[in-house]
């Protein structure tokens, strides 16, 4: 009987799989066939590159790659350091309205950054920074999330550890970077995945703030050249876009995705 049951749940996980993975099969089929106007799952025309060629030639991909990958890099890079700082004096000091602080954060982590973009607007506009990579970025260079998962992560670092290095002559800044970031490496890792694709694949924000070709990001490009001329009306023409923006993500996943997977594991909520 247990046996039954394991192959039950085997195979229903497998089925399960298969099913999230039917858009993308479809997807990268259109994209790498000839184009035509009868959607099929299956591929029925030849393999071409001339989708992703044409595509590449038409939208300044390069751009856009370029503004994304600076947001990216530049937002985690700052999440990174405000969320340590954050997260370790909430692990590891006592002060008045402690508690009051800890609720603001969760309220933070519950309320969907979409109710926040008009004030977000407002502010940034009486500030000229729309239309600016600084005006995409501003709102997220802090991270209550980050801030929650490393104050979890650094409660449960042995308050040993910072002893001895106290002892060999370490101060506070050194304690931080030296002892407690390299114990949370799977608190990090979980964010990253996080915070990595929620900014590559965000739309909304985006293209509310920007008007330009010089700060527009690869998903506002994408929708832009969806509805355009230039997208021929063809599916071939739109997947072949999609499968550009999200195969950075797609071959990090697949080359990382022991460490992703562990990362998110190791990285469960402690006391």
């Amino acid at each position: 009987m247990e046996i039954i049951k394991k192959h039950a749940i085997t195979s229903f996980s497998i089925f399960i799989a298969l099913l999230w993975l039917t858009p993308l099969v479809w997807l990268i089929t259109t994209a790498l066939t000839k184009a035509t106007f009868n959607m099929s799952f299956l591929p029925t025309t030849a393999f071409t590159l001339e989708n992703i060629e044409y595509v590449w030639s038409t939208i300044p991909f390069g751009q856009y790659y370029l503004n994304t990958i600076t947001l990216v890099i530049i937002t985690f890079a700052i999440q990174f350091v405000t969320s340590t700082l954050a997260g370790f004096a909430l692990a590891m000091y006592k002060f008045k309205g402690q508690a009051l602080v800890i609720v603001i954060i969760f309220m933070q982590i519950i309320i969907p950054n979409d109710v926040l973009i008009i004030p977000n607007f407002m502010t940034l506009s009486e500030l000229g920074l729309i239309d600016t990579k600084l005006g995409i970025m501003l709102p997220f260079l802090g991270s209550a999330m980050a801030v929650f998962l490393l104050r979890q992560s650094f409660k449960t670092v042995p308050r040993a550890l910072a002893e001895v290095a106290n002892i060999d002559g370490a101060n506070l800044w050194q304690t931080i970077w030296r002892v407690y970031v390299p114990c949370a490496k799977a608190a990090y890792m979980s964010f990253a995945v996080i915070s990595v694709s929620y900014h590559w694949n965000n739309y909304l924000w985006p293209l509310i703030v920007t008007n330009s070709i010089t700060n527009r990001t690869l998903t506002v490009g994408l929708a832009y050249f969806a509805k355009s001329k230039e997208a021929d009306m063809q599916w071939a023409n739109v997947c072949a876009a999609t499968l550009i923006i999200i195969s950075p993500l797609l071959l990090a996943f697949f080359v990382l995705q022991k460490q992703f997977m562990n990362s998110f594991v190791s990285a469960g909520i402690k006391e």
